[in-house]
């Protein structure tokens, strides 16, 4: 794997600057990020961006190494991945990155049309998709295109997330937003592929029709919405021929 740069730990926060965070104007209160964060970020990161693919191999000393950390944070950063279903770990095989199939995809799109619709839909019930979330999605959306501007996959993937996490907080539903989370990481790499197979300009689009629907509280359309963003645009993309074509490159790299 392509070495990247040393990560450092990022300054602890002091117990009264954490307690002192409260969530205002749509931001997340911080908290403290450990070595494992960063490893876990990492290997986001690279998968989403293509740098390593579905199927490849991610060999823990290696990444230690070209991360200049010890074996310890990125064991336990591997071993959460495996647990959230991103890393599968096979006797005789090692860890690999997970293979990314149709039938995978057409699962994961299943529960994040349910999930989101049913946020959205208790959020426009409830009131909460007037001026204040509009913003907050709008900011999203700002961040977004800037990730497009400078065609930073990792980082279009990470402004999209951000975008359908809040989404869902505006439900109230703690559970749907726990649920979400846990897929959270799994869409992260999906959206970070198909930037390599779709417009992110489109993309971006997309997310501005979403706001203008939620805006006008129509639950139907939203619904409606929401399927074509998330089921069809993604059935669109071909998700293989995005692998293959990485890997083959990769391939065409290494003999150079």
């Amino acid at each position: 794997m392509t070495s990247r740069p040393r990560l450092t730990p990022s300054p602890k926060a002091e117990p009264a600057d954490v307690a002192a965070a409260e969530p205002q104007q749509g931001w997340q209160p911080l908290r403290p990020r450990t070595l494992v964060d960063a490893v876990i970020d990492e290997v986001i990161a690279a998968a989403a961006s293509g740098r390593i693919l579905p199927g490849d191999r991610i060999v823990e000393a290696e990444l230690a190494q070209g991360l200049g950390i010890s074996r310890v944070p990125v064991r336990e950063a591997l071993r959460i991945l495996e647990s959230q279903g991103l890393v599968v770990n096979e006797p005789y095989k090692g860890i690999r990155l997970r293979t990314v199939t149709q039938e995978r995809i057409d699962h994961l799109i299943e529960a994040r049309v349910a999930l989101e619709t049913t946020a959205a839909t208790r959020a426009i019930l409830a009131g909460r998709n007037g001026t204040e979330e509009v913003q907050i999605l709008h900011k999203h959306v700002d961040e977004l295109d800037l990730m497009r501007v400078r065609g930073d996959a990792y980082g279009f993937a990470t402004a999209d997330t951000s975008f359908h996490r809040a989404l869902c907080q505006f439900s109230g539903n703690e559970v749907i937003c726990d649920l979400w989370d846990m897929l959270s990481r799994q869409l992260t790499i999906i959206v970070g592929l198909s930037t390599f197979g779709k417009a992110m300009s489109d993309i971006v689009n997309e997310h501005r029709i979403l706001i203008k629907v939620f805006e006008s509280g129509d639950v139907t359309r939203m619904a409606q919405a929401l399927d074509d963003h998330i089921n069809v645009q993604t059935h669109a993309v071909d998700f293989q021929g995005i692998i293959e074509r990485h890997r083959t490159e990769r391939t065409k790299r290494s003999k150079t």
